[in-house]
């Protein structure tokens, strides 16, 4: 396991290295979720590294990554724990079979008790980075369970007792904001919001992340996912489809942009009809010839 960086430089060059470009705010606010053992909550568009950054800090520590990834209805046996009943009922039919009883106290030990992540961010070594991905995916009351386990990195687990962290997992939440996260859960967590990167973080991130790819045709990428971010649309891309259109014209053997293969490649860019057929012909049209001027200016 990596040593925690000891200062914001040394978190964000760590960061980089594993193709993760932060801001500066960012790098800040994850350098002090490691230094104060506090959960960090990032907030934003989906798109936006959210996830990403959990996987980077993992490489870049050297720790396991465990991921809770939330859904309406998740509940207490799939996040955190359950009991092996089968395993019980095993134990006290042999039990039964030898002549013996087993108390309630044998039956719910450690040994039957099944972890789910969150558990297991709080008994496996070295601590591990812990993502809460989608939390706003989750039923609300699904929040007051983590209560806890956010504030002091402990489960109370009724026939067991309280299991506490020898050491904090690092632990990451993430929230696209379909609904609004409790302010209990955002009180205990440290708190950050990813917005759409500008054009030269953009572009930055896009040459760490496909170091092969041809800088005109970067540079007009960008250019133009820049631009849909400013029409109303249903669905605004994000970076990682910025990421994921880059890739596919590469396999397209693409050097530039024109409007034959952006018609034919929206659908990587852009995931609702209504958003493609207003973006295709005038519109990609006029965002091309914008490109090309921003380019020769």
């Amino acid at each position: 396991m990596t040593p925690s960086p000891v200062s914001i430089d040394a978190t964000a060059t760590a960061l980089q290295a594993q193709g993760y470009l932060p801001s500066r705010e960012l790098a800040t606010a994850a350098f002090l979720a490691l230094r104060l053992a506090r959960p960090l909550l990032l907030e934003g568009a989906p798109g936006t590294g959210k996830t990403a950054i959990a996987s980077a800090l993992a490489a870049a520590l050297q720790r396991p990554l465990i991921r809770l990834q939330c859904y309406e209805g998740l509940d207490l046996a799939s996040a955190a724990y359950e009991w092996n009943y089968a395993r019980q009922m095993i134990e006290i039919r042999l039990a039964q079979a030898g002549g013996a009883q087993r108390t309630a106290d044998e039956l719910f030990a450690r040994r039957f008790l099944i972890e789910r992540p969150l558990l297991q961010a709080m008994t496996i070594t070295p601590a591990p980075v812990l993502l809460i991905d989608e939390l706003d995916r989750a039923d609300a009351p699904f929040e007051a369970f983590l209560l806890e386990f956010l504030a002091d990195f402990q489960l109370t687990i009724p026939e067991l007792g309280t299991i506490t962290a020898a050491t904090p997992p690092l632990v990451v939440l993430t929230s696209n904001r379909s609904r609004e996260i409790h302010d209990a859960v955002k009180r205990r967590c440290l708190y950050h919001w990813l917005d759409y990167p500008d054009a030269d973080r953009e572009l930055a991130v896009l040459r760490a992340r496909l170091p092969g790819i041809d800088a005109q045709l970067a540079a007009q990428v960008v250019a133009f996912v820049q631009g849909l971010r400013q029409l109303d649309l249903y669905k605004l891309p994000g970076l990682a489809e910025t990421l994921d259109w880059s890739r596919a014209l590469i396999e397209l053997n693409a050097v530039s942009l024109d409007p034959a293969t952006v018609q034919s490649t929206l659908g990587v860019l852009l995931k609702y009809q209504d958003d493609i057929a207003r973006v295709q012909g005038s519109e990609a049209a006029r965002l091309l010839a914008e490109m090309r001027q921003v380019a020769r200016g």
